[in-house]
């Protein structure tokens, strides 16, 4: 399968800090193009533009061409799916706190 074209997994995607940061850098813009992006980072812009690949890979980032130059806006769609598996483990240890909390009280 040609991995450019690969569906990769959102949680592979956002395991990394730069892509991370990338996500934040997005959310906080509507639409950034890939210079601007790359400004904000201690690397090249073809780095930045691979991280941004692994991005769309997963669906996290899309992007448009206007001329000669590329947009990148976040879609932060694909994140409610951590945000479900994140809120089963927050109300897990919700309860484990409550629980030890009353039996110390006891």
């Amino acid at each position: 399968m040609n991995t450019a074209l690969k569906e990769r997994d959102v949680y592979d995607a956002i395991a990394d800090p730069t892509r991370r940061k990338l996500i934040r850098l997005l959310a906080d813009s509507e639409e950034l193009p890939l210079y601007e992006i790359t400004s904000h980072f201690d690397m090249g812009r073809t780095a930045v533009s691979k991280h941004l690949t692994i991005l769309k890979q997963a669906d996290l980032v899309k992007n448009r061409k206007i001329g000669r130059e590329t947009r990148y806006r976040l879609n932060s769609a694909p994140l409610q799916e951590i945000q479900d598996w994140l809120s089963y483990y927050e109300q897990f240890w919700n309860e484990r706190a409550f629980l030890l909390k009353k039996i110390l009280e006891e």
